[in-house]
């Protein structure tokens, strides 16, 4: 054991977690510990921190009144007694389910056990007795049992509901267990645990099954973690339960914050179990970030408060593979089906916000500027689906196409293509002999004739359009239509002010540039346009990113000086909506990327994009987001209106993102080059 490597997950705020359930041997405590420490050997060399099993699992849930016999329940304590003892060589803290008493009273409990001891003993507080159900006639309800130890294998143990486990090491972790009715209640023991400092709650469940009670037992597990800003793994019974009255589906599950982390198939023959990584350190942070999370806290007071009890896990140093699914794309997703729905949702978002706005303007006519490329024609379809949800004819849209100094044939004609296929009054405006005098005013070089094609020539470029397209929103009583997303501005790839930066209205300013592709792809297969325009969309997909303003190179190729936009969305998204440490970025870049052949891609990228990146790629693009990141900040500060598409966030001042324009990347660049390997 040692510290953990940059490739392993506890070195960057995750803790391994692990549901599972044996096969039970009915009222046989002995064979049934024997089960569950095979199962936590297994965990153990998994690299696991944490290892809960199902309700009552040292009995069987289904013992009936088995369970008031002395035999049993002796046989109970011998078992914990024997699990307690093979704790000390195994690195988990395991939960098990056992019927225990205390003071002439039975507790269906759950028992946390390591390192050779017994860390402490919770009771199910709300017993159900109702239907199938008949715990009453066996148990005392553990509700309101507090601050009491009980004598457990040699060694007194906490014993209550007031009792938390807090992982000490690299990654420290506090764990909070409940037991199945617990959480089908409108006060889960769970909520108060979570307010208390857990980030980690546990269900020891014996749940059976019935139709449809699974995709129930899903919601409850998913909008607990999701309310409790917390992980919640869920442990049913399964395999070896009585079947006289009913079944039994072994339902294993992990959430964290809404999402599932980890399943297993249901009603295995035998043992089963599974693991994820529950990211500890993201969970403070968005409990931090949330602050009616804190208000709660504050107003909801623990009447009793927890006993926090302490135990050291030591992960395994060395490498680790994240046991967890990291999107390559965040603002994509390789589920061909919710990537269906967030087009849906975001293309409609957008034609929403610029419907409103145009609206409300009281003006009837857009003005917008079309290169050909992906973001103008995003914004193209979205200002025609918005005209037509208006009831207002197409061609109240003034296209107009504005051709520079590097502008291709192939450019400039899928813009004229496009606008004629959207049905827009469309119109070209050449802006080179405009440029030319400016430049030949500014004395220029180029006014002189001479190839110098440095920012100047380019943002003279660029600012004429915006500057034409202003002009032509005045002459014709029009709201001027952004092109510019939300990947640009957060490198600060836009030109200032008199540039693409400027506009009316931008509906594409809540779109990251992964996004924008598929909002483009999701409307040219919606059957909405025809075969033509469907052929057309897809070849502007298939241009190379490129502001087209530096005349004779073959591919002024926009990812060539800002990054690929695949790794520099990632960045964004882990910066700004979880506020990640760069080395902790890189880390999840590097498991989401390293491997070509691992995991889904977003439906309809195309092969090309299909890549790996290694380590020293990522760490490279990473230093350059932070540095554009950080120095672009007054960009930002004056951007025109437009939506929040993503819950990855936005930003606007107004809105999601707020900081100084004069502050540094210093610090952020230092943490990346002091925990990320060359």
């Amino acid at each position: 054991m040692g510290s953990p490597s940059f490739f392993s997950p506890y070195r960057h705020g995750f803790v391994r977690v692990a549901t599972a359930v044996p096969k039970v041997k009915l009222a046989d405590p002995a064979t049934n510990a024997r089960s569950v420490l095979a199962l936590a050997q297994e965990a153990h060399e998994s690299g696991v921190a944490v290892i809960v099993f199902p309700e009552l699992g040292l009995t069987g849930y289904t013992v009936d009144d088995l369970l008031q016999q002395e035999v049993l329940l002796d046989a109970v304590e011998a078992a914990i007694a024997t699990l307690a003892e093979a704790s000390a060589d195994l690195a988990p803290m395991i939960v098990v389910g056992a019927p225990l008493r205390d003071g002439g009273r039975l507790y269906n409990t759950a028992v946390a056990i390591q390192g050779g001891r017994v860390l402490g003993v919770v009771p199910k507080s709300f017993l159900p007795n109702y239907r199938e159900f008949y715990e009453r006639r066996w148990f005392t309800p553990g509700a309101g049992v507090t601050g009491k130890t009980l004598a457990l294998a040699g060694q007194s143990a906490p014993f209550g509901t007031d009792v938390l486990f807090r992982g000490e090491g690299v990654t420290p972790f506090t764990v909070g267990v409940e037991i199945c009715e617990d959480v089908w209640t409108p006060t889960p023991p769970s909520t108060a645990q979570a307010m208390a400092g857990a980030e980690i709650l546990l269900n020891l469940s014996a749940s059976n099954i019935t139709i449809g009670k699974s995709e129930t037992r899903r919601l409850l597990c998913a909008s607990q973690s999701s309310r409790m800003i917390a992980a919640y793994v869920y442990a049913a019974a399964g395999a070896g339960e009585s079947s006289t009255d009913l079944a039994w589906d072994g339902h294993l599950d992990i959430h964290e914050m809404g999402a599932l982390l980890a399943e297993t198939a249901r009603f295995s023959a035998g043992p089963a179990w599974t693991y994820a990584d529950v990211d500890v350190e993201r969970i403070r942070q968005e409990r931090m970030r949330v602050g009616s999370f804190g208000d709660a806290m504050a107003l909801n007071p623990a009447k009793v408060p927890f006993r926090v009890v302490p135990f050291v896990f030591t992960p395994p140093a060395g490498d680790l593979a994240l046991a967890r699914v990291v999107e390559r794309f965040p603002f994509t997703p390789s589920d061909p089906a919710k990537l269906r729905e967030n087009c849906y949702e975001a293309y409609n978002i957008q034609v929403q916000g610029l419907a409103r706005r145009l609206e409300a303007s009281g003006l009837k006519k857009l003005v917008i500027g079309i290169s050909g490329g992906l973001d103008s024609t995003q914004a193209l379809l979205v200002a025609a689906r918005a005209v037509d949800l208006l009831g207002l004819p197409r061609a109240n849209i003034l296209a107009y196409t504005l051709p520079g100094f590097a502008t291709s044939d192939r450019t400039k004609d899928n813009a004229w293509a496009l606008m004629r296929a959207m049905g827009v009054t469309a119109a070209e405006l050449d802006i080179r002999p405009a440029a030319t005098q400016m430049l030949k005013d500014l004395d220029h070089p180029f006014g002189r004739g001479e190839p110098v094609y440095d920012v100047t020539f380019e943002n003279v470029q660029a600012g004429l359009r915006t500057d034409y397209l202003f002009r032509l929103a005045n002459h014709n009583a029009a709201l001027v239509v952004g092109t510019g997303d939300l990947s640009e501005l957060a490198l600060g790839w836009c030109t200032y002010g008199v540039g693409d930066h400027m506009s009316h209205y931008n509906p594409n300013c809540g779109a990251p540039k992964t996004l924008i592709q598929h909002l483009i792809r999701f409307v040219a297969h919606s059957g909405d346009v025809d075969a033509t325009t469907t052929a057309l969309l897809e070849d502007i997909l298939a241009t190379e990113i490129s502001p087209e303003l530096v005349p004779g190179e073959a591919t002024q190729a926009t990812e060539n000086f800002v990054g690929p936009y695949a790794l520099q969305d990632f960045n964004l998204y882990y910066l700004t909506r979880y506020g990640m440490a760069p080395s902790k970025i890189a880390f999840l870049a590097w498991s989401a990327w390293h491997d070509a052949g691992k995991g889904g891609w977003p439906a309809g990228l195309p092969d090309s994009a299909r890549r790996a990146y290694d380590l020293a790629e990522i760490k490279t693009w990473l230093e350059l987001f932070l540095k554009r990141f950080f120095a672009n900040q007054f960009k930002r500060s004056a951007v025109p209106n437009g939506p929040k598409i993503s819950s990855g966030g936005a930003l606007s001042p107004r809105g999601d993102w707020r900081m100084p324009s004069d502050v540094t990347a210093d610090a952020w660049l230092a943490e990346l080059h002091a925990g990320t390997p060359s």
